[in-house]
């Protein structure tokens, strides 16, 4: 080798070299390596997230390209992620397409709601099929990964070679759950036998392990070329889409950076910076949710507080937001929440307020409660009306007792609660703004519209 060859040899591994050029270059810019660490965290927890999902999905032997079914509503002991819905059935499948496309068929669903999502490994939606798009009357579609084709009518790309699908079948109440099943018998998914894929370190590991999973799925799942502004700041870390992160190579005083700018990250993640709207009380969605492009804070919110959130024109959802910004409430205290006659949320399938215990890590579940009642909705039989139609909604850990059980949403028995509409296929009035949700208020600081009259 000349002396030109082993300088242009010395260069190129020194580029490669997992962070260290770009680290030397930066040397002493905490800002700079903090900020990055920051960006990095939330890029990959979407990531994270559905890596953890798809781990659950597949445990014990469970293949992937195969349909799950779920046969009742989620409950309190069912459920397995953050801000389920007590309103359809789920069904669902980890796509595994690095081996050729799968084929998916759909059976014709009428008025029934019905949607099939189908996202990318970022959590992004690439296409929803059903009630208000192609896929309602039934038919034969072909999902694609990287690298393959069809040629086949129907052929929906994925831009990574894992997806996840995840359909909704609506339930109009016990009676109607054989038809709904009926449903679900009537989707099928065929495609090879796919692989398992290896289980990855979790939201709450050490950043050395997280950011070492993170390396190993942006490998697994090559980014988009819209990411490689972040790649190249990333390389400050030794984040690369090719793989190479080497935590042995960070010092001590890089650490402390690093583990700053996670905080800053998680702190983020939290807090309703960036979410939407707020007006009286409620947070509305942004017009990217479910495709977010480059908003990787919003993304990464909506992966910990709402994994696998629908667009805004196939399913709205709005979470209730407390005086400090915080979107928990105290379950000590009474509330109520009142719909004024004609002031119903308008959408053209239903609407559902959901109730759920907050964790401390920023996730919502269903708690169990003497009526086994999650949600209140356009379909809950025998609701309690205004002459007017309007409808007021009662939330409190006790039973308030009588005719007022019937528009009871039982408060968890002690951690704070969070509540969550979700309007499904909603009207163009609540898309641009239109009509608003009304405040939820402390029980002892509004008169119920027909309850307690003096």
């Amino acid at each position: 080798m000349n002396r030109r060859d082993l300088i242009a040899a010395v260069a190129a591994t020194a580029a490669f070299a997992p962070g260290a050029t770009a680290r030397a270059s930066a040397k002493g810019d905490a800002k700079k390596l903090r900020e990055v660490a920051r960006d990095a965290w939330l890029y990959g927890l979407p990531l994270i997230e559905m890596a953890g999902a798809r781990s659950r999905a597949l445990s014990g032997g469970r293949p992937p390209n195969r349909l799950q079914h779920g046969r009742d509503l989620t409950t309190a002991k069912t459920q397995r992620v953050t801000t389920p819905n007590n309103d359809t059935l789920y069904s669902q499948a980890w796509i595994d397409l690095s081996e050729g496309p799968v084929k998916l068929e759909l059976p014709a669903t009428g008025e029934r709601y019905f949607s099939v999502a189908l996202m990318d490994m970022f959590s992004n939606n690439f296409a929803v099929l059903g009630t208000r798009t192609p896929g309602w009357q039934g038919g034969t579609f072909y999902v694609c990964g990287p690298g393959f084709s069809t040629g086949e009518p129907g052929t929906l790309r994925s831009p990574t070679p894992w997806v996840w699908m995840l359909v909704r079948t609506l339930v109009n109440g016990p009676a109607d759950l054989p038809a709904a099943r009926a449903v679900q018998d009537g989707i099928k998914l065929d495609g090879p036998a796919g692989r398992t894929p290896p289980t990855y370190a979790k939201r709450d590991a050490p950043w050395r392990d997280y950011f070492a999973a993170v390396q190993d799925l942006i490998v697994e799942t090559p980014p988009r070329k819209a990411d490689s502004e972040l790649f190249k700041r990333a390389q400050l870390l030794g984040l690369r889409p090719g793989g190479g992160f080497d935590p042995s190579l960070i010092s001590d005083a890089e650490a402390v950076d690093i583990e700053a700018g996670v905080a800053e990250a998680k702190a983020a993640v939290a807090s309703t910076r960036g979410q939407g709207p707020l007006v009286e009380g409620w947070l509305y969605p942004k017009a990217n949710l479910g495709d977010f492009g480059l908003d990787y804070l919003y993304r990464a919110q909506t992966a910990v507080g709402g994994l696998a959130a629908l667009p805004p024109q196939e399913a709205t959802y709005l979470r209730a937001v407390d005086g400090a910004g915080g979107q928990t409430f105290d379950s000590a205290q009474d509330w109520r929440l009142l719909f004024r006659g004609g002031g119903l949320p308008p959408v053209k399938a239903f609407w559902s307020l959901t109730l759920y215990e907050a964790t401390s890590d920023g996730q919502f579940f269903f708690v169990d409660n003497p009526l086994g009642r999650y949600a209140i909705g356009d379909r809950t039989p025998g609701l309690a009306r205004g002459m007017d139609g309007s409808l007021e909604i009662l939330i409190s850990r006790k039973n308030p007792g009588g005719e007022k059980t019937a528009n009871w949403l039982p408060a968890p028995p002690s951690k704070p609660f969070a509540l969550v509409l979700r309007a499904y296929l909603p009207e163009e009035q609540m898309m641009v703004g239109a009509w608003r949700m009304p405040p939820l208020v402390q029980a002892n600081a509004a008169q119920s519209r027909y309850f307690d009259r003096p």
